[in-house]
């Protein structure tokens, strides 16, 4: 049987790793951490977990990706394609119940490297990509409506069903937060049209750090 030439891009990188490779993997690992570690707290919330544990699993997860991957330009990093698969577990089997799908799901990809199988993705229609995709992005879109407006629910559970959640949204608007929504909408702007002024800088990290600053100074106004 042939062996595993499997061999972590990390390790003949480091050959021939320059102080200019260096600093500019430094700047782009400050940059994706501040736009990161924000977005791992939002997809922990939307995921039904608590913030501390988006961080820890970003973290965890981007060094390992990083540090076993077999590129060096390996992206790794909060994927919001699985909110809906993750809060749909949560709701259902709990915590323990992910860390039990999140093994099962890392043995399976394992598997499929060993025997190569990952070339299969090649047969999948697609239309089926992209309805599921789109569908992605409404579930995704559904769950942060609530955060958006800033509604309140007075302890009620937020369903794991896209309709439920609309129910309960439409049942509860009258308490919406305009001044949260109001941080929502300047922080989308910001992302949509800070990129046509600056290329190379992120929107998400501009907004980031004019939004955060923004709320803080209305904070200490109010008091």
């Amino acid at each position: 049987m042939k062996s595993s030439t499997f061999r972590p891009k990390l390790i003949s990188t480091l050959k021939n790793y320059s102080k200019e490779t260096f600093m500019a993997d430094l700047m782009a690992g400050i940059i994706v951490g501040i736009v990161a570690l924000p977005l791992a707290i939002a997809f922990g919330i939307a995921s039904g977990v608590f913030p501390e544990k988006g961080i820890i699993t970003a973290i965890i997860a981007g060094f390992i990706i990083s540090f076993l991957g077999g590129s060096k330009v390996q992206i790794g990093g909060p994927t919001g394609a699985f909110i809906v698969i993750v809060y749909g577990i949560i709701q259902q089997y709990g915590e323990a119940g992910l860390i039990i799908a999140t093994i099962m799901a890392g043995v399976i990809l394992i598997l499929l490297g060993v025997f190569k199988l990952g070339a299969i993705i090649k047969f999948i229609p697609y239309p089926i990509i992209v309805g599921f995709t789109s569908g992605i992005a409404v579930t995704i879109f559904t769950t942060q409506i609530a955060d958006i407006f800033g509604l309140s629910f007075s302890g009620e559970t937020v369903p794991g069903d896209f309709l439920g959640k609309w129910a309960l949204y439409f049942r509860h608007f009258d308490t919406i937060n305009w001044w949260n929504t109001g941080v929502s909408i300047i922080s989308i702007l910001i992302i949509v049209f800070s990129s046509k002024l600056f290329k190379k800088i992120p929107g998400s990290l501009i907004a980031i750090i004019v939004v955060t600053i923004a709320v803080y100074l209305l904070k200490l106004l109010r008091e």
